[in-house]
Formats: C-alpha cells, structure tokens, sequence
C-alpha cells in the first residue's frame, strides 16, 4: 500500500488529500485493483498531519527499515520493492509521490527492481565479452597452448649406384679437386665427437664406415653422424676378418649392421666397406650386392693411423698421396688422429683441395 497526496478541487481552491492507492507489486501482497478513499482525521484546506504515527502523512523519517514489513506503517513492503523508508520518502518531504523516485534510491535489500537491474547489467557485461572475444577486441584473450611437436627426420639416404663406376670403388675419376676422408667408426666415442667437431670447424664433411656393435653401445651417434651433414655406412657387425668368414657369416656381418643402421635411422647407411680388409672378395661382394649395397668403398690412400705412429707421421703420409679425388682411410678412437686432423685439413686447405663426403666426391 502506497499513500499519496493529490488536490482536490472543494470551494475556491484545492486541498491536498492523503489517499491510500494499492498497487500490485511482484512479490508484495495485493489490496485490490485501485482503491482511493480520504484518510480518516484529513484536516481542512491546508491542513497537513503533525502528530506522528505510524505510517500518518508527516511522519519523520525513520531508520533503516526490516524488510517484510506491511505496507502503510512507513516501511518497506514485504520485499522492499520500492527501497524507501515509507510514503513521505527518505528526505522528509511532504506531498513527494514515494513511486516518484524509487528506482534511484538505495534500498535495504535487491527487490524485483533491483534484481532486473542487476540481471541486465550482468547480461549487457556477458555480452560485451563475449563481442570482445569475437570480435578480436582489447580483451584479453585465452591462450591455447599447443604441444610443440620436434621435426619428423627423414630416412637416412640409402646406397647408390653410380653407373660407369667400378664394383669396387678406391677413388673418384670425376676430376674435381675434392677428396673423400673415410673413418671406420668404433672406440671411445669421444674420439669420434672431437673428430666430427674438427672437421665441422673447418667446414669439412667425412663419411663414417660404423661397426654394428659400436652402435648398439652408442646408438647417439648414428644420428649425430648424420645430423653433422656426414655419410653413414657399413663396417659389418662385429668388425671380423669378413673376407675368411663362412657365407653364412660373412652375409650375417653385413646384414647385422645394416638392420642396425636401419633401425637407428631408418636406412642401410650409404656404403659398405669390409672390416680388416681394404677390398672385398668376390664372394663378400656379391653378399654385399645381396644386402643393397651396389658398391664396395675401399680406398687409396691408407693413413696407418691404426699404428698409433704420431700425428705428424699420419700428417706427412696422408700428404704425400693424397690428390684430387682420392679416399682417405682414417680410425675413430685414436689419439693421434685427432691431433692430426687440424694439420691435415690445412695441408688440404693449402693444396686447394676440398673435404667432401663420398655421395658428393663420386656424383
């Protein structure tokens, strides 16, 4: 129930007539559809209520108001709907229709008003993330993280045939001035490391003739071979004197580090070269031929680093017949080779010729 005051026209002028209006209000009880009905005590022309009561024109202001109090005593209704202190209003003012204003007062408690406020703010703040988010606004927007995926490798390059080229090959006809320095891959593997990383510094590339045992004790370097830009090829299995084996065994040594190779890098490797022999029989050739390999590498210029003689011995000797298109046999796990290795690559530097692997010296 809302009192208010309306003028009413009686004689010359109006009077103000408290009149009791009943309102439906969500959530507060209803008094009927519109009931206007002069206040008992109303006083004459100008009168105005000066006794305080509860819920009587005139009242004074009071203090915060318990929600669900009934109508018409001064005090919210059941659900503060209009968030004022009674009829007169929260200032004190005589006649202010309390409806006037109530949306902007501040209220005890969320009534129907309040709530459809609050429900359309946070519906228009729903709708401005969501525009923002779409629309590729200021808003910061989630991160979707994304597993990084490492690079798929490719299969390590497989044996080639080089037609016009012998079963055999010992060096390159091709003219260039270019050398190949072959490395038979077993012992410590620090060696081997130091060795690739000399040869890189100098912008040189070596091929690597690797023992299949050797790899099964360090499978890393396989990859680390190829990864450096170096051939990868077949030294046999256990690095046996292949040439006096069985058939039976000699093809065991040769397919045993190829199923090696294959499974480390998903190749045979590029060449095959007999183990404690610089060529091959006929018949390990032909097994060699069998297992995918075209061409047996065999070499030139054999450094005798294996001898343990020195660096500057393996310097002079590989200085002395080294040319254009030879193939240099050298040792991973050798002290002496490593040492040697920088005079090496100079003296090469100096005679103008070219550290290649053996794919690029014979193609």
């Amino acid at each position: 129930m809302v009192v208010v005051m309306e003028r009413t026209r009686s004689g010359e002028g109006g009077e103000f007539q408290p009149v009791r209006r009943s309102r439906t209000r969500r959530g507060a009880p209803t008094a009927g559809e519109r009931d206007e009905a002069p206040l008992e005590g109303a006083g004459a022309q100008g009168r105005q209520p000066s006794a305080p009561g509860r819920g009587g024109f005139g009242a004074p202001p009071r203090g915060p108001s318990r929600p669900g109090s009934p109508q018409g005593d001064g005090r919210p209704g059941p659900d503060g709907a209009d968030g004022r202190a009674g009829p007169d209003g929260a200032d004190g003012r005589p006649g202010l229709p309390a409806a006037a204003d109530h949306a902007s007062a501040p209220g005890p408690g969320p009534g129907p008003g309040r709530r459809a406020a609050l429900r359309a703010a946070l519906g228009l703040t729903l709708a401005g993330g969501l525009a923002a988010g779409c629309g590729g606004g200021s808003a910061e927007e989630p991160v979707t993280r994304v597993a990084s995926r490492q690079p798929r490798r490719r299969p390590a390059p497989g044996p080639r045939a080089f037609p016009g080229l012998p079963e055999q090959i010992t060096r390159s006809p091709r003219g260039r001035h270019e050398v190949a320095l072959t490395f038979h891959g077993q012992g410590d593997p620090a060696t081997a490391r130091a060795l690739l990383a000399e040869a890189e510094r100098a912008g040189a590339r070596v091929t690597v003739l690797a023992v299949g045992t050797w790899l099964d004790a360090h499978p890393d370097l396989a990859r680390r071979v190829l990864d450096g830009g170096h051939d990868l090829g077949n030294h046999t299995l256990s690095h046996r004197t292949v040439n006096a084996l069985p058939e039976a065994e000699a093809y065991a040594e040769i397919t045993g580090c190829a199923d090696r190779l294959r499974r480390l890098t998903g190749g045979i490797g590029s060449w095959f070269r007999p183990s404690r022999a610089a060529r091959a029989t006929p018949l390990v050739a032909r097994l060699a031929r069998r297992a995918g390999y075209p061409h047996v590498l065999s070499y030139d210029v054999d450094s005798l680093d294996f001898t343990s003689p020195g660096a500057p011995a393996i310097t002079r000797k590989v200085a002395a017949e080294v040319r254009a298109g030879s193939v240099v046999s050298l040792h991973f796990g050798y002290a002496d080779t490593v040492a040697a290795l920088p005079a090496v690559l100079e003296e090469l530097h100096r005679r103008g010729l070219r550290a290649v692997t053996t794919t690029e010296l014979l193609t």
